[in-house]
């Protein structure tokens, strides 16, 4: 096993870059391109192709700027362009089962070691496959399996933080509210000594049920069956005391209905936003598409540095349980048609139309 570089290896300069060339450096894909004169194609320093004369070299910090002087992408370039990818998609599925089965996260360095990377090199690729950093994804599991380890009657709440990897109790409370919304006990018990209001109301969408907790606005959920709606919310914390709205929480649910209504003005209200750290970076660049506009799942998957990752984009919006407020329903196809919305397709165009209605015309 080729031994992880301690250092991250630099190619600012014309020199180093033809090395890393004449050795195919892998390190060095995505950090610069060379372009040969002779052919008119551009390759990745770790390309098969064979070598060109230094003289008919010229490099570019990006595939677009080669493209730009002219220079288009050899076919082995393509062809190695595969390969890698999949032997990028095996190294990274490898360190996520790494992860996964280790009862301490492994850092870094050590993924990066058993990889035969720099751990540069190595995060950068995992980032690009999973949309999360190691840690990230390690953070992300090591949540799941608590919730699994809580549900498990024969646990303890100490028993499930051990067994989900949390090597204290003092490490495990200082982020149990973002990881569970809650306390480890409150949440095992069905969200006992949680209290959450919530209350039903009418829109023109249909029925509304929007609840809230101790940190903000947990749910806002649409359907056309109000009952239909308050089993569901029910369901997921049956212990918890759930209190029907009083007259200061029919003022929140007005906003709530009025955000329905005119989805472009927006909630400012708190939110009490609970998902994996991936579903989290996901629904904040949601909330960053301006109203009137729209996204496809690939271009989110974009601005969250995660190229590769529109299923998991796509994933992320359908276990959005705050609907408008984190507007999913801006994600649309890559060609601009309209695909699945939690709460029906046709309210996605509704809510689209109103906000495009209220938009105000180009200047002529």
């Amino acid at each position: 096993m080729p031994r992880a570089p301690s250092s991250i290896p630099s190619y600012d300069c014309d020199d180093a870059r033809w090395a890393a060339v004449q050795s195919r450096d892998a390190q060095a894909d995505g950090c610069f391109v060379y372009a040969v004169r002779t052919t008119g194609v551009y390759c990745r320093p770790s390309s098969s192709a064979r070598l060109p004369k230094r003289e008919n070299i010229e490099f570019f910090a990006t595939e677009a700027q080669a493209q730009a002087a002219g220079y288009r992408p050899s076919r082995r370039a393509l062809s190695d362009r595969t390969a890698a990818a999949a032997e990028r998609a095996a190294i990274v599925a490898k360190a996520c089962r790494q992860i996964e089965l280790a009862q301490t996260p492994p850092t870094l360095a050590e993924l990066a070691q058993q990889a035969g990377m720099s751990a540069f090199h190595f995060h950068r690729i995992f980032k690009a496959q999973t949309g999360l950093t190691p840690k990230a994804y390690a953070s992300a599991h090591r949540a799941q399996k608590l919730r699994t380890e809580l549900q498990a009657d024969s646990n303890s709440v100490t028993d499930a933080i051990y067994g989900a990897g949390f090597n204290s109790n003092s490490r495990f409370y200082a982020t149990s509210q973002q990881v569970l919304g809650m306390r480890a006990s409150d949440y095992r018990a069905g969200g006992l000594g949680a209290v959450i209001r919530f209350a039903v109301a009418a829109s023109s969408l249909g029925a509304i049920l929007v609840a809230q907790s101790q940190l903000g606005i947990c749910s806002i959920v649409l359907g056309d069956d109000p009952e239909r709606l308050v089993r569901d919310f029910q369901d997921q914390f049956p212990k918890a005391e759930l209190i029907g709205g009083d007259a200061d929480f029919e003022q929140l649910i007005a906003q709530v209905v009025g955000l329905i209504e005119a989805p472009g003005l927006g909630l400012n209200l708190p939110l009490d936003v609970r998902g994996t750290a991936f579903q989290q970076r996901v629904w904040q660049a949601l909330r960053e598409i301006p109203p009137g506009e729209t996204a496809s799942y690939a271009q989110v998957a974009e601005r969250i540095g995660a190229p590769k990752a529109a299923r998991a984009v796509a994933q992320a919006c359908a276990s959005n349980c705050l609907a408008v407020a984190i507007p999913c329903h801006r994600v649309v196809r890559s060609n601009g048609e309209l695909s699945g919305y939690r709460w029906g397709i046709e309210r996605k165009r509704e809510l689209l139309r109103r906000e495009a209605a209220a938009q105000p015309a180009p200047a002529t």
